[in-house]
């Protein structure tokens, strides 16, 4: 699967490697356009919906406080981990159909850039614009796969 391929690589060296190649990600999440399945979302799995909706718990936990930007740099950083964490767990644990899961790919790539910008890894953003990306990605989740009951955050104030 191109997933498991492309982005185990990142969770073995950890996603300090991923710094060094995020703008690489970021012409490859361009060069997957993000397709429905002949008109429909795409199907997932148990694990995909597992760990899509820990981040998303995870991320609108912490958006009050982002928004008053009350948020502390260990806050951000256990935000990150916790993020890394659930993007493993998919990788490792997520059979899709190919397809599917090349568009899945263009999502998680898109999430592990505004993931790096949250953890401080990007000096020339603020944290904060991280967390927008990261809600922007789970968003586009929602848009392109069927998970029952799924609401992104709300990344408005």
């Amino acid at each position: 699967m191109l997933i498991a391929g492309v982005l185990a690589a990142g969770t073995v060296v950890g996603t300090g490697a991923w710094a060094a190649t995020e703008h690489a990600h970021e012409h490859a999440a361009d060069a997957h356009a993000l397709k429905l399945n002949a008109g429909k979302k795409w199907a997932t799995d148990e694990p995909l919906r597992q760990g899509m909706t820990k981040i998303r718990d995870a991320v609108d936990a912490k958006l009050p406080a982002v928004h008053r930007g009350k948020l502390s740099a260990a806050q951000y950083d256990a935000l990150g981990r916790e993020i890394d964490a659930q993007i493993a767990q998919i990788v490792q644990n997520c059979k899709l159909d190919p397809q599917a899961d090349e568009v899945l790919h263009a999502i998680l790539a898109e999430m592990m850039a505004g993931n790096e910008t949250l953890q401080g890894k990007n000096a020339k953003a603020k944290r904060s614009a991280g967390v927008v990306k990261v809600v922007r990605t789970l968003e586009q989740y929602g848009q392109y796969f069927e998970h029952p009951g799924w609401a992104a955050p709300k990344a408005g104030h």
